[in-house]
């Protein structure tokens, strides 16, 4: 009895300290190509905004992406010609935080082609919407002492239409 017990002790220890269900049917569901359709901000205005300090608004929307979430991994490359083109890689990581809510920590990281980050530096971001096509993420900064969200929609494509 007493070696079941322990057993019972030891296999819940070890279930706790693996990836949650939620998240790994998260990265299921995030993983292939999608394109970042549309970015928003919560207030009105023209601002000046670099996403991930890389570029304006302008040219991400549109802009294709790559999720590869068995080694965290991914891809997004800046289509538009008015900008600097071409393929940025990076990791990223989902961190659960409220299952009951579906909401999670999510955070992207800008990389080399060989994984490696020069800076070490992050972006953290919400997770706030996955399904099988859409999913959006929310960044919250503080602006002159005020809350400015950035919300970005992705779609995601289909097997006819993968990139």
């Amino acid at each position: 009895m007493k070696r079941i017990a322990i057993l019972l002790v030891l296999a819940l220890t070890l279930a706790s300290c693996g990836t949650s269900k939620v998240v790994r049917t998260s990265k299921k569901v995030m993983k292939g190509n999608w394109t970042l359709s549309t970015i928003s901000y919560s207030e009105k205005g023209t601002y000046n905004v670099s996403l991930l300090d890389d570029a304006p608004k302008a040219c991400f929307e549109g802009s294709d992406w790559q999720f590869i979430p068995n080694n965290n991994s991914g891809i997004y490359t800046i289509n538009d010609t008015n900008c600097s083109i071409g393929a940025r890689n990076f990791i990223f990581t989902i961190q659960e935080v409220d299952p009951a809510t579906d909401l999670y920590d999510f955070l992207l990281k800008p990389t080399d082609e060989k994984g490696k980050s020069p800076t070490n530096y992050g972006y953290r971001m919400q997770l706030t919407q996955l399904t099988e096509a859409t999913m959006q993420w929310q960044q919250t900064l503080n602006v002159e002492g005020k809350p400015f969200t950035i919300t970005m929609n992705f779609i995601k494509h289909t097997d006819e239409n993968n990139i």
